[in-house]
């Protein structure tokens, strides 16, 4: 086991708690994750209670270094777990939904209440697992997919069509005409589309 720990002072409990492990004073937002993971034995797995504040960012991170673990367990806070799992139509998808499940088959697996910390943290945890599965696209395809879907969901109030005219630069009419093209309506907000939209749409573009 490699663990990482930015908190000088939980460096020296951690090695006082897990002798057998390698504890490494790391920032998890610098280091490159996937070399680290190759000096491990297969299968290879991550396990973290992700920091509030830069959850997103290391959940990308982590996404990048998928090829190089079989399984992530992550706890993170309510909301952004209900986010993550966020399924077509749901008020709560977005952008990181659609990322995260191109790329991963994602499971609940539990729930960790603030009473269940000393002390209790002000919101409740949840806890998901993470499976990296092949999103099925070239890499090129698969660029334009994750930059259509940045895109689409700049601004959540406008339609689909809205806003990719604005964040492509082409007009508001041909966008419509292609998104009816697909067999949407013409006012298809962007957390409505499944995934084997968002792909349609990317390879159509």
């Amino acid at each position: 086991m490699i663990a990482l720990e930015l908190d000088e002072r939980m460096i020296q409990a951690l090695k006082e708690s897990a002798p057998d492990a390698d504890v490494r004073k790391a920032d998890a937002l610098e280091v490159d994750l996937g070399m680290i993971l190759q000096e491990l034995p297969e299968p290879r797995g991550i396990v973290s209670n992700l920091p509030y504040y830069i959850t997103g960012p290391l959940i990308g991170r982590i996404a990048d270094a998928r090829l190089h673990f079989s399984k992530a367990v992550l706890m993170m806070q309510k909301e952004v777990a209900q986010r993550i799992q966020s399924r077509p139509g749901g008020s709560e998808r977005g952008s990181l939904s659609v990322y995260l499940q191109t790329l991963f088959e994602i499971q609940h697996v539990a729930n960790a209440p603030a009473g269940a910390f000393l002390p209790p943290p002000k919101v409740d945890s949840t806890v998901l697992e993470f499976v990296p599965k092949s999103s099925g696209m070239e890499a090129e395809l698969e660029e334009k997919y994750f930059r259509i879907v940045r895109l689409a969901f700049a601004q959540r109030r406008k339609t689909l069509a809205n806003n990719l005219a604005n964040g492509l630069h082409r007009s508001r009419d041909e966008l419509t005409e292609l998104i009816l093209d697909q067999g949407m309506d013409e006012k298809i907000r962007p957390q409505e589309l499944d995934l084997s939209q968002w792909r349609a749409l990317a390879e159509r573009l």
